[in-house]
């Protein structure tokens, strides 16, 4: 028996070996990218925008000229799945009598003044803010949560959160295009996208703190 899946595992070694470059990033490449930012939707430990723009720059790089659609495909239904399993369990969450722990980790998420925000732009806008709370850094979980609170269905919900992610993909792609096509190399644009999207996803918060008035803040009180 071990000789004989050492003779499996020669012959797929082997084959891979054989493959072009490009088949076997694709091949590596695009699972990593669905299971990070399924993830990432999920708990907040990986930032997603970063990584799609990342792949972006790579797949800008690649002799493939279908790549950058895959990437956009991909991150596109990978959020979009985050999104549903998190949504779904948060109205779990909302029915049970004694609540969630992702319900609960949603509200530790989400500022209480953002969420008011978020729930004063819900009942203005409907679905469509959706669409713009994934535009907007550490916007997607305080609209989320509102939805939540406010017993949006879950079938209102995907209508919302299917050009809302694909708008997402596709500014972070291009926040990988604009990076990539600086330099020669992938590994430079891949680092420019990256600080990019980490000085993008901080800007609203370091506003937060720095904006007059702000309690704590050098031009409010104390």
């Amino acid at each position: 028996m071990s000789s004989r899946l050492a003779e499996v595992f020669g012959r797929l070694a082997d084959t891979a070996g054989r493959l072009p470059p490009e088949s076997t990033q694709q091949a590596v490449g695009y699972p990593s990218l669905f299971l990070l930012v399924t993830l990432g939707a999920l708990v907040p430990v990986v930032p997603t925008g970063a990584v799609v723009s990342s792949a972006a720059v790579v797949a800008l790089h690649q002799a493939h000229p279908l790549s950058l659609l895959y990437v956009f495909l991909v991150a596109s239904l990978a959020a979009f799945l985050g999104d549903v399993t998190l949504y779904w369990l948060g109205q779990r969450g909302v029915r049970s009598k004694n609540g969630s722990r992702w319900l609960a980790e949603l509200r530790g998420r989400a500022a209480p003044d953002r969420l008011a925000q978020a729930q004063s732009k819900l009942e203005d806008h409907g679905v469509l803010v959706l669409v713009l709370s994934r535009l907007i850094p550490a916007g997607r979980i305080p609209v989320m949560l509102a939805c939540l609170l406010a017993r949006m269905p879950l079938r209102t919900f995907v209508r919302g959160d299917i050009p809302a992610c694909l708008a997402w993909a596709a500014t972070y792609q291009l926040i990988g295009i604009l990076g990539g096509s600086l330099f020669d190399k992938p590994w430079q644009g891949v680092v420019l996208a990256v600080a990019l999207t980490v000085v993008i996803s901080g800007a609203p918060a370091m506003w937060r703190r720095l904006r007059p008035g702000r309690p704590g803040s050098a031009g409010g009180p104390a």
